[in-house]
């Protein structure tokens, strides 16, 4: 999950380099970044949450 964050803050710095030095594509770049990496971190905790009902359901509850 560090690796989506990661990804997320090298989008936003890039995105905001773009958006100062008016390249608008590293803006863009970044925000594809960005998008990536939030995307992966909610697909992340889908798993995470998937993973925990399925330890509830056989009864591995040991959390």
């Amino acid at each position: 999950m560090a690796e989506d964050k990661f990804e997320q803050a090298k989008g936003n710095i890039k995105e905001t380099v773009g958006n100062a030095t008016d390249n608008k594509n590293l803006e863009k770049d970044g925000q594809g970044d960005k998008a990536s990496g939030k995307a992966k971190e909610v697909v992340d905790n889908v798993k995470d949450k998937a993973n925990d009902l399925i330890d509830k359901v056989k009864g591995n509850d040991d959390k």
